[in-house]
């Protein structure tokens, strides 16, 4: 084993010592091979890593680090001196397009599959960002709406074409414009009271900044660096799903204790690559996104996508925010794979573009990935599993201060969501079936919604192998043990988030009460199965059945007639999170109703197998799952109380929960 090192003091035709160090980071990643180790020391690095060999096994990886106790910087950008003033905050500069190389970003569009901009058609906005004092600020439509920023209290929201307050309406006046010609690329920009000769002015020149160009570099660990501004293109799941970091279809990455953000899109990709489809949509026009992913998933088999070759990546500990896109993205790449103790926001705030793939967490085919007490805040949407959410499973995060929290759509289970804290009020969105919801606090509404148009693969139990297709005819939940608060804001305002005119059809309530007429146990769904005659015409208007048990509704909350063990307090309750430096706390009034219940622990054997993929609830190694560990980490004995903190009490709480 070998341990290079790399230091702003050092010469690339070095040996790579301690005593003589490389100069840059890409020259390390050049000689290690695996089993060795890449040690960075103090500085900002203006380059794109790639590297260029892989690791064998979790024995024998190859590491990049950030020296002990030394701060080191990799960004995508550069930056940029020479600005000439040209009216109040106003200035303008003429950069030579030999800094971007063969890729300058302000000459490229943010564009692809599933990117919507409706009534902006002619104002396409582009990969580059100004950056000032490590801040990014907006494009501009021309260099006169550079002089005259329009003040933007409100701007477009994902997925739904809806205004939304600004994340920053002062902020949202110092924009850019940028005119790129063959031999250089002019900026204005207003930065108001700022001089930017005098301060830190940056822009984005690398569309990565920790990405192999190659595919197949497995066992790579990137610890322990800040990794931001990279002009990282628009990820949906028929894409080349490129980001600030990722593995770029490999197997084994660990990213961790990393400080990542202003990506342009999305900060780390656990994706699929461009072989099996390359926003075929958006190029051709001639088929549906929805098809071109279909066909993808089967294309990707067609290239080892499986456990032994794809996948198992480690991203931990990590701090993501300010990116345009997501916090974490993945099609096919994330499978078997581990996302926990994360802190995750300020996504797509900015909206300067939208579309349907952004949230902290964005992940299609998530088969037996474990997204584990993470802290997703202040962000437009936080968890959304799309497609093949099966064997995956959300424990132990806090959801809060975002426009919706988790959407699961899609999916045919077995998927598990347990001892989570879900406390905007949008809380949790379910377009698919075979979901365990269990010892969850929801605060705000839940939305239900069956799919017909869209038929979506499922899977061999913790294997990518396809066993077949099915649209979404919703039901097959089981909801046990959880705490619906009821007052996490009228339903009529948190549907309103929805367009009524786009494609979704609000169905949000607080509690459980949308599934009235869903059969309460398998043995009456099969009753009225076995009493008509036919194939798919008898089932196609029959609800599937939901497994429902001792959840505790507050204040307008109200359950579905077929629950068992219910209870209900209509007395004062209330719920809320405070933020103070790394912590969160949960401060609750709860009511007597909650110490009158004893919720057994629910595990494999009492969860039942889904009705559509014929699966169990089991761990991702195949073994038995046991929920018996909240949020904060204890352990139940037998049974515990409704919601995510065993140790919460009728009357006042306060609980340290992240």
């Amino acid at each position: 084993m070998t341990e290079y090192h790399v230091a702003k003091t050092g010469d690339d035709g070095a040996s790579g010592t301690a005593a003589q160090p490389f100069l840059t980071i890409g020259r390390a990643a050049k000689a290690a091979q695996a089993g060795d180790d890449v040690v960075v020391h103090r500085g900002v690095y203006r380059e794109w890593v790639a590297p260029e060999n892989p690791g064998l096994s979790n024995q024998r990886r190859i590491t990049f680090t950030a020296a002990p106790g030394e701060h080191v910087a990799i960004k995508g950008s550069e930056p940029v001196t020479g600005w000439t003033p040209e009216r109040a905050g106003v200035w303008r500069v003429t950069v030579d397009n030999a800094l971007f190389g063969d890729f300058n970003p302000f000459a490229q569009e943010v564009q692809g599959d599933w990117l919507v901009r409706p009534g902006h058609s002619d104002m396409p906005k582009h990969l580059g960002d100004v950056y000032l004092n490590g801040r990014s600020l907006y494009e501009a439509s021309s260099p006169q709406e550079v002089a005259t920023p329009p003040r933007r209290e409100t701007a477009m929201d994902d997925c739904t074409g809806l205004e939304r307050p600004a994340a920053d309406p002062d902020w949202s006046q110092r924009v850019w414009h940028a005119r790129v010609e063959e031999a250089a690329t002019t900026i204005w920009a207003n930065f108001g009271a700022a001089n930017p000769n005098t301060e830190l002015v940056e822009i984005n020149v690398r569309r990565s900044v920790f990405y192999p160009r190659l595919t197949g570099r497995d066992y790579i660990t990137v610890r322990g660096f800040e990794l931001a501004q990279a002009a990282c293109p628009w990820a949906p799941p028929t894409a080349d799903q490129t980001a600030l970091i990722g593995p770029n279809w490999a197997k084994g990455w660990i990213i961790e204790d990393n400080d990542i953000h202003d990506a342009k899109g999305s900060a780390v990709s656990i994706g699929k690559e461009a072989s099996t489809g390359d926003n075929f949509y958006t190029r051709r026009r001639d088929k549906p996104g929805y098809q071109y992913q279909l066909e993808s998933v089967l294309a990707a088999r067609g290239i080892g996508w499986s456990r032994e070759r794809i996948g198992s990546h480690v991203i931990r500990r990590n701090l993501i925010h300010h990116c345009g896109q997501n916090g974490i993205v993945g099609h096919l790449g994330c499978v078997f794979s581990q996302i926990y103790d994360n802190r995750i926001w300020a996504i797509a705030l900015k909206r300067e573009f939208f579309g349907h793939e952004i949230a902290g967490i964005k992940l299609h085919a998530p088969i037996d990935v474990e997204i584990r007490h993470n802290l997703i805040h202040d962000c437009t949407l936080g968890i959304w599993l799309d497609w093949q959410a099966q064997g995956v499973r959300v424990t132990a995060n806090v959801l809060h201060a975002n426009s919706r929290d988790l959407f699961v759509e899609v999916s045919h289970g077995p998927y598990t969501v347990d001892h989570n804290i879900f406390g905007s009020a949008a809380s949790v969105e379910v377009l698919s079936q075979g979901g365990a919801f269990v010892g969850n606090l929801i605060c705000g509404t839940l939305r239900l919604e069956a799919v017909m148009d869209r038929a979506t693969p499922y899977h061999w139990p913790h294997s990518t192998q396809v066993k077949g297709y099915a649209v979404v005819r919703g039901g097959d939940d089981r909801w046990i043990g959880n705490i619906f608060l009821g007052s996490g804001g009228d339903p009529d305002d948190a549907s309103a988030a929805y367009n009524p005119d786009g494609p979704f059809i609000v169905d949000a309530s607080y509690g459980t009460a949308r599934y009235a007429g869903h059969p309460g146990t398998f043995k009456d769904y099969v009753a009225a199965v076995t009493s008509l005659h036919g194939d798919w015409e008898v089932v196609k208007g029959l609800k599937q059945p939901v497994y429902l048990r001792q959840n505790l509704y507050l204040g307008n909350a109200a359950a579905s007639p077929t629950e068992e063990g219910a209870n209900f307090s209509a007395g004062p309750a209330t719920v809320s999170l405070h933020q103070e430096a790394d912590a969160v706390w949960l401060a609750a009034q709860l009511p007597p109703e909650l110490g009158d219940m004893a919720v057994p622990v629910q595990s494999t054997a009492t969860l039942g197998r889904t009705l559509v993929v014929d699966a169990d609830f089991e761990a991702p190694d195949g073994s038995a799952l046991v929920l018996d560990t909240d949020l904060v980490g204890a352990q139940a004995i037998g049974a515990s109380v409704p919601g995510p903190v065993f140790a919460l009490r009728c009357g006042p709480n306060r609980i340290r929960v992240w």
